[in-house]
């Protein structure tokens, strides 16, 4: 009976991967069939996986039929659902909440179909995904796609490091499980990443892309998009940090006394023990008692052995800072031509953690592949060479992720055709840094010599080298030797040179790629496969710039971003909220947490963190401001920025309505498609507060509306409203209905009269788009004669007719007016407001609070100006309320000459109003101004304030 022929899927992360396994597998003895990718081929071949040892017995072997094929990187991508993808579609701080969902993106479905049409003919599913936390990740996104469509599916791990032979044949033959807190730890990371950097990218590029002038981005940055992500800004800080502590640093002088002897052995130079005094009449003193007394005596000398360690072995971050440092090649392209040399099998897998070797790492067989080299091949026989004892066992620098060894070269090289200059440099450094660290170190003898001069100490130092060791093959590194003239104890003579010199402190240098990766590592930024993508992110993105000494600087717009969360309070550019989700993710990975645990910890404290940066965010407009140029394009600040949801959108039905405060203090409830959609409601301009809450409106549908907790300045509103009121934005509430007409809207932006772009209907004018904005739900009901059909501004009843005016007396001896209460008879005051919008502003009331009476003392002048015009008064007679009282102290003063905007009301009410000029209220009605003269000279302003006032 024969042996049934297993058909297996193997999965690689690359295609070059999967080529190069196969190869060694088969022994080169392979065919190729095309996949639904072209990029993505099959490999075909039969293989015989060895049977296991099981409780002593073994299993017997097992005859495959091997198909290989490869994803490219990640097979899925993580995103929010379609409808929260558009920046209009919900408020920010709701992406913290949204669900999330992992799919195949169009551009990996070819990918997808091989891999369902490969499982469903086979029954056994082996993963040869890069061994770190990001290749199981990919290993479970294969896994999903290929169970998906057969659940019967065996599946097992290879793990390796190198594709050699050795490795790839110890994987098969040792397959293991895949590690699913190592998977969990990605989508972790991936959800955070996601959830914040979608959260502040939007905020940000929507408060600031339209308030500035940002010309970095070339266009006027008018389609930018101010990228904000959790390891990007730390890494932004560190460049910022740098270039402060520079621009803060002020040159101090110093002096120092120096000293010299020359002999017939050669010169020595002593250094100041003291090294240098910043007081200049302390060093003077000092110098001259050494000039006083200048005889010299030694009073010590010591005689050492030094040794200069060879480096650890070497891991990703360590390649990278030092490519940076000895051939100036960025991060990003070493970590590219270092992959290359992994495909072809040249080197090991260059993204690992770990920074020592393992006792069954074969150190010498590495050595010997390298013997018949032409530049160091001589060295590597000799460390082979028993009799130069040259050879030493690697240290342990003390790190190790049990996913890969370090860094080290597996197939010898003299220089390939194909190989650019940089790609030599990257595997001489790989060979060269790997010979050194299983040589001895070097060694020197160091001498230590003293002097006393009038009491002050001088020392001079001199090496020779006594062995080079690994010196000799490691010609980045040198110990510099200086030879000094033999020196004894008790011994005296005169300096050749005595002298006080001067110099001045410096700042510290810019930062290196080397520096940079070295503050990343220590702060816990990225990881050692990721931290080249964030420096060259910040490149791209404009935060930073690199110059030819490879040092980094940060734009201006990289500066008042970190100036501006920097005055927020939250250091949200310092390493540490970072550092603290990395050990949690690291966690995750070892079994310690759970992915919904660290994902609940993070994102609640970075949602607080979200919410607070948006109350202040004027913080960073300011910051922005000392750096750019503001903008006087349409939107910014007040039509974009995301507040509490009230509604969903009646007009567009695609995105949501939330309640804002504009930056001149009034509320408005907008739609966030602004600007495709330009629906709002315009709330009352004495408002104080508002918040919406969780209470949903029982009669205003499409449902769910939220109620919305107003409070009102109680001098801005006739004392028989309420100052706190839970109201509705829907079109069912009389009294806010009833507020917005008495106390007007405030200011607005011409976005209230724009057609709307959205799905929704459109308005037909600004009358239309003003009557029906709180009555959405109905028809307009008038709130004077509670009729339907027209709105209260538009009420006949409104209209002026006869009436007895409100009778007005003067107090003889303090010159004040009072009128008579109708309710009780009683005078009452004339009384100044002091709120914000009404400053300065008259009115009268009754001391009796039963009464409840109370009127604004301009509109009693209005009403009596207005009955001495009779009939002309029916020109005017379409007039808001709050145009009659004089627009409330929001109104506009617009030159009929220019057609411009003037200055608001209460600086017109403060000083004469000039020839040709209309007042209008905030809707843009004329004001009638019969009536509102001064008493005192018949200017346009309150008599209080009237500079004629003190001489009467």
């Amino acid at each position: 009976m024969s042996q049934r022929i297993r058909r297996v899927l193997n999965v690689a992360e690359k295609p070059s991967v999967a080529k190069a396994v196969s190869e060694i597998l088969s022994n080169k003895r392979f065919s190729t069939r095309e996949g639904r990718s072209r990029y993505n081929k099959i490999f075909e071949f039969e293989y015989a996986v060895y049977g296991k040892i099981v409780r002593g017995i073994k299993e017997p072997d097992q005859l495959c039929h091997m198909s290989f094929t490869s994803v490219t990187g990640h097979l899925m991508e993580m995103d929010f659902e379609e409808r929260y993808r558009k920046w209009g579609s919900c408020d920010p701080v709701n992406l913290y909440e949204l669900p999330i969902r992992k799919f195949v993106p169009d551009d990996k479905l070819d990918i997808k179909r091989t891999l369902e049409e490969e499982a469903r003919r086979c029954d056994w599913l082996i993963l040869w995904l890069d061994c770190d936390r990001e290749g199981e990740n990919i290993a479970y996104e294969v896994i999903d796609v290929c169970t998906a469509v057969n659940n019967r599916l065996q599946i097992s791990r290879a793990k390796f490091s190198a594709l050699i032979n050795g490795e790839i044949i110890n994987a098969v033959q040792n397959l293991i499980q895949p590690d699913k807190n190592k998977a969990d730890a990605v989508d972790a990371r991936q959800e955070i990443d996601l959830r914040i950097g979608a959260s502040f990218t939007r905020f940000q590029t929507i408060l600031l892309k339209d308030s500035f002038v940002i010309d970095v981005y070339g266009n006027d940055g008018r389609n930018m998009v101010l990228s904000y992500g959790p390891c990007q800004f730390p890494t932004l800080g560190f460049i910022v940090e740098r270039y402060w502590e520079i621009q803060a640093h002020e040159p101090e002088e110093f002096w120092m006394i120096n000293c010299s002897h020359a002999s017939e052995d050669g010169t020595s130079h002593f250094n100041w023990m003291r090294g240098h005094l910043f007081d200049y009449t302390s060093a003077v003193i000092v110098y001259e008692m050494c000039v006083q007394e200048p005889t010299a005596t030694v009073v010590n000398v010591m005689e050492q052995r030094k040794f200069k360690n060879p480096p650890h072995p070497l891991n990703t971050i360590e390649l990278e800072k030092r490519a940076s440092r000895y051939f100036r090649m960025s991060s990003e392209h070493t970590m590219k031509v270092a992959e290359d040399l992994y495909q072809a099998g040249f080197i090991s897998y260059p993204r690992t953690e770990t920074d020592s070797f393992s006792e069954k790492t074969d150190l010498r067989g590495i050595v010997q592949q390298q013997q018949g080299h032409p530049v160091w091949g001589t060295y590597a026989q000799q460390l082979l060479d028993p009799g130069t004892e040259l050879w030493r066992n690697p240290s342990n620098g003390g790190h190790d992720d049990k996913a890969h060894p370090p860094i080290h070269p597996t197939k010898f090289s003299a220089g390939e055709s194909n190989w650019t200059q940089d790609h030599l440099r990257v595997y001489e450094l790989v060979v060269r840094h790997f010979l050194a660290c299983v040589s001895q170190p070097a060694v020197g003898a160091e001498t230590v010599v003293q002097i006393d001069i009038a009491g002050e100490l001088f020392s001079t130092t001199g090496r020779m080298i006594i062995a080079r060791n690994y010196l000799d093959v490691y010609r980045f590194e040198n110990w510099g030797g200086s030879v000094i003239p033999q020196y004894v104890f008790g011994q005296q003579f005169m300096p050749t040179s005595l002298t006080l010199d001067s110099g001045i402190t410096r700042p510290p240098p810019l930062l290196s790629e080397a520096d940079l990766l070295n503050c990343m590592d220590k702060a816990g930024i990225g990881t050692d496969a990721t931290m080249h993508d964030h420096i060259k992110k910040l490149l791209d993105r404009c935060y930073a710039t690199k110059d030819a000494n490879m040092r980094f600087s940060p734009t201006t717009l990289g500066e008042a971003l970190v100036m501006g969360y920097d005055d927020m309070g939250y250091e949200l550019w310092k390493p540490d909220l970072r550092a603290k989700m990395e050990l949690g993710m690291k966690a995750v990975s070892e079994g310690r947490k759970s992915k919904t645990d660290v994902l609940k910890d993070c994102l609640e404290e970075m949602e607080t963190c979200f919410r607070d940066a948006r109350l202040k965010k004027e913080e960073l407009l300011k910051a922005m401001g000392i750096f750019f140029e503001r903008s006087n394009r349409a939107g910014g600040v007040d039509q974009h920025i995301g507040g509490e949801v009230v509604r969903r959108c009646p007009a567009c039905n695609e995105s949501d309505m939330v309640l804002r405060q504009k930056q001149d203090g009034n509320f408005m409830v907008g739609c966030l498609g602004y600007p495709q959609c330009r629906n709002a409601v315009w709330l009352p301009g004495s408002i104080l507060e508002a918040a919406v809450t969780p209470q949903i409106c029982t009669s205003c549908t499409p449902a769910p509306v939220f109620m919305i907790q107003f409070k009102f300045r109680r001098m801005d509103i006739p004392p028989n409203f309420d100052a706190n009121h839970l109201g509705c934005v829907g079109g069912c509430d009389d009294i806010l209905r009833q507020l917005r007409d008495i106390c007007g809207t405030g200011s607005r932006s011409s976005v209230s009269s724009a057609p709307t772009r959205g799905n929704g209907p459109t308005a037909a004018s600004n009358n239309t788009q003003r009557s029906n904005t709180m009555t959405r739900q109905g028809p307009v009901t008038c709130t004077h004669c509670r009729q339907t059909g027209h709105s209260s501004n538009e009420c006949q009843t409104r209209m002026p007719r006869p009436q007895a005016s409100q009778s007005r007396t003067r107090n003889p001896q303090s010159g004040e007016t009072s009128v008579t209460c109708d309710k009780c008879g009683a005078p009452c005051p004339l009384r100044e407001a002091n709120t914000e919008n009404n400053r300065g502003r008259k009115f009268y009331s009754c001391q009796s609070r039963e009464c409840n009476f109370f009127k604004w003392a301009d509109s009693i002048d209005t009403r009596a100006g207005t009955e001495a015009m009779g009939s002309s008064r029916s020109a005017s007679s379409n007039m808001s309320s709050a145009a009659r009282r004089g627009g409330g102290g929001r109104g506009r003063a617009r030159n009929s000459g220019r057609g411009g905007s003037g200055s608001g009301g209460r600086t017109s009410r403060a000083r004469a109003a000039p020839t040709g000029t209309t007042f209008v209220s905030a809707t843009g009605e004329p004001i009638s101004t019969r009536g509102m003269e001064c008493v005192f000279c018949g200017e346009l302003h309150p008599a209080s304030t009237c500079p004629t006032r003190a001489g009467r």
